[in-house]
Order: C-alpha cells, then structure tokens, then sequence
C-alpha cells in the first residue's frame, strides 16, 4: 500500500465532486478537445466550462495545452488510477470491517464454533 498526498485526494475528490466536471472529464478521457468545443455541450458561459477545466486541471486530473489560438485538455488516466487505487485500499479496510462482524455474528449464532466470543476483543490488522 503506497501512501496518496491527503490535499492532493482532496483535490481529486473536490473536482470530481462536481457532475459538469466529471462529464468533462469522461469527454477528455476519449480524447484531446479544445475547450471551446466542450463548453458547446453545456448551457453555461464558455468562462463557466473554462473554471471547471482550470479545477480539473489543478487536481492534475486533465492537461491543458495551447494550439494555436485553441486551449486544449486531455485526460490524465494515470492520476485517475492514483485515485482509483485509493478508493480500492479504503473498500479494504472496509470489507475487513465487515469481515469482523460477521465472524462475530458467526459465533454468537453457532457457540460451540471456534470463533471469537463477543467478550473476545475483535483482531486489527494495522
């Protein structure tokens, strides 16, 4: 388990809070496109699309670059991996959690298993 920069999944998950900004990032992780031409597939000002993009961009979810007298993003996969890897070391823990209570609620149904008592103090795995 390698350890994620706290402000850094704040970041992530503050952007990714948002439905427009999770739609932008779906549309620039199929490809490269200019902003303008996302900001055409929302009813707000292409300022509005353009925050979004700049919240997107300082959570290091998409890249922007300039061509010409077009901006365009694209998606990084490799941040939102960073990311996906940390929701699946918190489902971990979780499931040991519920692993627990269910050894628990096993022993307190079935008293002659070898589990643990409800006075047994519960195992962490730290």
């Amino acid at each position: 388990m390698h350890r994620i920069d706290d402000d850094r999944a704040d970041a992530w998950f503050h952007a990714l809070s948002d439905r427009t900004r999770r739609d932008i990032l779906r549309r620039v992780l199929t490809g490269e496109q200019s902003v303008s031409a996302l900001a055409r597939n929302y009813s707000m000002s292409l300022t509005a699309v353009q925050k979004h993009v700049a919240v997107l961009e300082g959570a290091g979810l998409i890249t922007r670059r300039r061509r010409g007298r077009e901006t365009l993003a694209r998606g990084d996969a490799e941040t939102l991996r960073s990311a996906s890897e940390l929701l699946t070391e918190l489902e971990a823990i979780q499931r040991e959690h519920i692993a627990r209570i269910d050894e628990l609620l096993a022993a307190e149904t079935d008293p002659g298993s070898a589990g643990p008592t409800p006075t047994d103090p519960p195992h962490r795995k730290d």
